[in-house]
């Protein structure tokens, strides 16, 4: 049986650890030995049965153990397994049982994809993504590493998401084509329940319907 840690002991911690025992019903089992928190005051405590412990803890008691991090924040995410790597410790893959998906998807290390998805074909998931409840992701899309869908989002076909994108609760985002696929940049942000209509620079937070660059003034 696999030993899985979850970095992080917060809500959406919580709801990967459920997602860890779905996957564990219908396919390989897994024990889920910790979450795992930076925090002392939190370390020593019990959430639904699961102790909450310090990295070095799992990692000294659990040199096996798989980790997954259970933080929706990309920036934090990647920290966070930079930290696991030097701890010396891998990374499990997450997806749900009941997610509906083509054979021809590719996903990689640390990805977590939550319950009630549905995800079409020719789709390439890097490593550490993200996709919370019930999203839609269309034909030829791509997510680099860190890319994070809040729970509801809808992705048409041919879009492009780089390293770190953050799309919010609801949010949308119409189709490019093979020849122009539609980019969201590195680190940009889409707010919750905006559409999005074309391409989005790097490190520019887009909101509304349609979605523009949010005002500084």
């Amino acid at each position: 049986m696999k030993q899985l840690a979850i970095y992080g002991s917060s809500g959406f911690a919580r709801e990967v650890a459920w997602l860890a025992e779905e996957c564990g019903h219908r396919e390989s089992p897994r024990e889920i030995v910790a979450f795992i928190d930076d925090d002392p005051d939190q370390q020593g405590a019990v959430i639904n049965g699961i102790p909450v412990m310090s990295l070095d803890e799992v990692s000294k008691k659990f040199p096996l153990a798989l980790v997954v991090a259970g933080v929706g924040s990309p920036s934090l995410r990647r920290r966070l397994v930079e930290k696991v790597g030097l701890a010396g410790l891998g990374f499990d893959l997450l997806v749900h049982p009941g997610t509906a998906r083509s054979q021809w998807i590719t996903m990689e290390e640390g990805t977590v994809i939550c319950a009630g998805n549905i995800l079409t074909t020719n789709i390439v998931i890097g490593k550490h993504v993200q996709v919370n409840l019930d999203c839609t992701v269309g034909h030829d899309v791509v997510m680099a590493d860190f890319t994070t869908l809040a729970p509801g989002v809808h992705v048409s076909g041919w879009v492009h998401f780089e390293q770190e994108a953050y799309c919010g609760t609801g949010a949308t985002i119409v189709n490019g084509t093979r020849e122009a696929p539609l980019i969201i940049g590195e680190r940009a942000v889409i707010g919750a329940g905006a559409c999005v209509t074309k391409s989005v620079p790097p490190d520019t937070t887009v909101v509304g319907v349609p979605a523009r660059p949010l005002s500084r003034s």
